[in-house]
């Protein structure tokens, strides 16, 4: 019963995809494709953040996940990653942090398997929830000055280092 943790993992190759499109001309970078890996990526931590981390709580019965204050900070750092407007700098430090956050969340004793001792009715219920979790509003890149040393200290602030 990995209902979960197939309908999360593929939704991690969905947006795995779209950054690789975005980055796929060595000249350029593919706007529209970067633009909804940018959307799915922020509707992706939503349904972590909303739904699935507090169910994993529930089922812990309040006693601290290991591993949920790190994987919060890159959510952190990844959703300040996504404010300015996209560089190929910006871009690897993206796919940095993703690379070993997923395997965080996929991985064996990841915590997409706390998920596996639900019952199929609660998993049922955890995936409908999913399913209907809306896209989020999604601003304009933001192109002040300074903002590039925000996402910096975000990104160093979850324990990642920047390559912008």
């Amino acid at each position: 019963m990995r209902w979960i943790y197939e309908y999360l993992s593929s939704d991690h190759l969905r947006l795995d995809g779209y950054l690789e499109k975005a980055v796929a001309q060595p000249d350029a970078i593919d706007v529209p494709a970067y633009a909804e890996f940018r959307k799915g990526l922020l509707r992706h931590i939503g349904m972590e953040e909303k739904i699935l981390f507090p169910a994993i709580a529930r089922l812990k019965e309040g006693l601290k996940v290991e591993g949920f204050d790190k994987l919060r900070l890159d959510h952190g750092a990844l959703v300040a990653l996504l404010v300015p407007p996209p560089s190929r700098p910006i871009i690897s430090t993206i796919r940095s942090i993703l690379q070993a956050h997923n395997a965080s969340e996929e991985g064996v004793g990841g915590v997409y398997a706390e998920l596996d001792s639900l019952s199929e009715e609660e998993t049922a219920k955890v995936i409908d929830q999913l399913k209907a979790f809306p896209e989020v509003p999604v601003l304009p890149h933001n192109q002040r000055d300074g903002i590039l040393e925000i996402t910096r200290r975000a990104v160093e602030r979850a324990g990642h280092r920047p390559e912008f």
